[in-house]
């Protein structure tokens, strides 16, 4: 295919390689991080995360692994998508929609960044049985999706997509996306099959945007957004067509992603650095009035360097955390599992209360 530019390149679909070599194993990585994490209906964990290279460039490609037995033991990779260089493939998520279609979604960039990005996808409709079928990739929209899509109780899917419009050295701002700069919000209503551009916030200060979205009780729609100094926010009162920032932070953070649900009983979950110097101290913490106050501050991991959490909760009230650790010295993916009586007591009381369990580790002399 003719290309009119060589950023073009990121435009084609990548390869989705189904049997993985050596070269993708973990004794060879260099670094990884960035996790995302779901789970089956009959209980097999499914874990994402980006390595390849030297850190987040050209290199970069995604990974999928599996757990059969809760988290103890994982599989090696078992789907790696790997564009050629310099295209790469970052930012992984995973997510089971209300039908329980699985999806596997990524942003691919020509580069560090582009200046447009891409968030592609593949879908799996059986991801419980032993042999996963897959999609051809698809390209849904421009800009970098972070964070699992929100449906609304309405049944409208948003998704939480960014063309960053912060720049530094090996980033590109091109004019042609200006008016994408924005945290923008995309919906589907037809179970993903078409998304559209409904409406953009712009929160001050936000940087790599890596905003999530909840539907409040009273129908409004509240962002959280990541920002230079802490977690900034956004409200639509019309289903995310227009949205009214506030000038500071609503949150404290280090400038780092964060994780943000609504639970099965009603209350939020945020999963944020709490007392935090840098990024240490991950914490756990609920609120029962809409993200006003919050309570019971469970602390998954007190060490340095631990970040960007992913989760999922299950039917019976179990929530597992993704993230990672040292993402060039340990080299660590992790995973944390508790309940809300946990959080509450700020202290693991239950049995299923698991901290810092390794998903996946590079050996020591890497």
């Amino acid at each position: 295919m003719f290309l009119d530019n060589a950023e073009d390149l990121s435009l084609q679909p990548p390869s989705v390689n189904a049997r993985p070599g050596e070269q993708y194993s973990t004794a060879g990585r260099v670094w990884q991080g960035i996790p995302g994490i779901e789970r089956t209906q009959q209980g097999r964990l499914l874990a994402t995360w980006y390595s390849g290279g030297a850190t987040e460039g050209p290199e970069n490609y995604i990974l999928l692994v599996t757990s059969e037995d809760d988290g103890r033991t994982w599989s090696p990779p078992l789907l790696v998508i790997d564009p050629p260089i310099p295209v790469r493939a970052f930012d992984p998520v995973l997510w089971h929609d209300p039908n329980g279609v699985l999806w596997w979604f990524w942003s691919q960039s020509y580069g560090l960044f582009d200046g447009r990005g891409g968030v592609w996808a593949i879908r799996c409709s059986n991801s419980s049985t032993s042999t996963l079928t897959w999609s051809e990739p698809r390209r849904l929209f421009d800009g970098i999706m972070m964070n699992k899509p929100t449906v609304l109780r309405n049944g409208t899917w948003l998704a939480a997509g960014a063309v960053w419009s912060h720049v530094h050295a090996g980033f590109v701002a091109r004019e042609d996306m200006r008016e994408l700069r924005f945290s923008n919000v995309y919906v589907s209503e037809d179970k993903g099959d078409s998304w559209s551009l409904r409406g953009q916030a712009d929160v001050p200060n936000r940087q790599f945007d890596e905003h999530m979205i909840v539907e409040r009780h009273d129908g409004s729609l509240w962002m959280l957004v990541r920002t230079i100094t802490g977690i900034g926010e956004a409200v639509s009162l019309d289903g995310g067509k227009s949205w009214t920032s506030s000038r500071g932070n609503v949150l404290e953070g280090p400038c780092s992603r964060f994780f943000i649900r609504r639970l099965r009983s009603g209350r939020l979950l945020l999963v944020n650095h709490y007392r935090f110097h840098e990024r240490n101290n991950l914490t756990a913490m609920l609120s029962e009035d809409e993200g006003r106050t919050w309570y019971g501050h469970l602390v998954l991991d007190e060490r340095p360097a631990v970040s960007y959490p992913d989760g999922i909760e299950t039917s019976d009230g179990v929530s597992y955390i993704a993230y990672d650790r040292e993402r060039s010295q340990a080299k660590e993916i992790l995973l944390a599992t508790f309940t809300e009586a946990d959080v509450e007591a700020g202290k693991p009381i239950s049995k299923i209360c698991r901290l810092k369990q390794v998903v996946n580790k590079v050996p020591a002399q890497f």
